[in-house]
C-alpha cells in the first residue's frame, strides 16, 4: 500500500463527536510510552503527524487522521501510567470502552507491546476485554531494534502460549521499529487485506 496523503481531522474527548462512521478505521492503542505515535509516523512516512513525546500519558485524546481520503487512522490515549491523575484515567477508561464498544466502523484495533517486557497484566486483561466484547485486534511488538533477535522471538513465543491458556485462536503479531522502520509494509499490507476483503 502507498500512503498518498494523510490529514489529521479531529481531536477529542467525546467518542460520540468522532467523524460520521463513512470510512474504514483502524485504531493504535497500548500502554504509554510503547511507541505509538512513533509507529504512526513511521507508517504514514510524516515526522510529527502524530505528536510523540518523552513524557508519557502525552495522548489524551480520540485523534483521527485521514488517510489516502479513503480510510481512518485512529491514536487512541495510551493506558496504564501511574503519573496521570486518578480523575484523568477514570475519565479515559470509558472513552476508550465505549470508543472501541461503539464504532461500527472499526475494522481492528493494533494493540502495542514493549518487547523487552515479559506479558503485562495491565495488556493481558485489555486483551482479554477486547475478546469478550468480540473487538477485532492485532498485536504489534514496538521498539525490536532495542532488544536481540533472539530475545524478540522469545517474547512473541512466551506471548503466544500465554494468549493460547485461554484462546482457542492467537490473533496476528507484528514485529516492529519505528527507528528503522521494520514492519511498515507488513502493517500496511494487512490493512490493504482488511480493507479489500469482503
Amino acid at each position: 500500500m502507498i500512503i498518498r496523503s494523510a490529514e489529521f481531522i479531529v481531536s477529542n474527548t467525546d467518542p460520540s463527536r468522532c467523524p460520521a462512521p463513512d470510512k474504514p478505521e483502524f485504531a493504535f492503542i497500548g500502554r504509554s510510552n510503547v511507541g505509538k505515535s512513533s509507529l504512526i509516523n513511521m507508517l504514514v512516512q510524516r515526522k510529527n503527524l502524530a505528536k510523540t513525546s518523552s513524557t508519557p500519558g502525552k495522548t489524551q485524546t480520540i485523534n483521527h487522521f485521514l488517510i489516502n481520503d479513503e480510510w481512518y487512522l485512529v491514536d487512541l490515549p495510551g493506558y496504564g501510567y501511574a503519573s496521570v491523575s486518578r480523575s484523568a484515567s477514570k475519565s479515559w477508561t470509558p472513552m476508550i470502552e465505549m470508543y472501541l464498544k461503539k464504532r461500527t466502523n472499526l475494522l481492528t484495533t493494533f494493540l502495542l507491546l514493549d518487547p523487552r517486557l515479559e506479558p503485562q497484566k495491565i495488556d493481558l486483561e485489555f486483551i482479554e476485554w477486547m475478546g469478550r466484547h468480540g473487538i477485532p485486534f492485532s498485536l504489534v511488538f514496538t521498539k525490536a531494534d532495542k532488544i536481540s533477535k533472539n530475545q524478540l522471538m522469545a517474547t512473541k513465543k512466551l506471548y503466544e502460549r500465554t494468549l493460547l491458556k485461554s484462546w482457542e485462536e492467537l490473533p496476528p503479531m507484528f514485529l516492529s521499529s519505528a527507528e528503522e522502520r521494520k514492519g511498515r509494509n507488513e502493517l500496511l499490507a494487512y490493512v490493504h487485506q482488511l480493507l479489500t476483503s469482503d
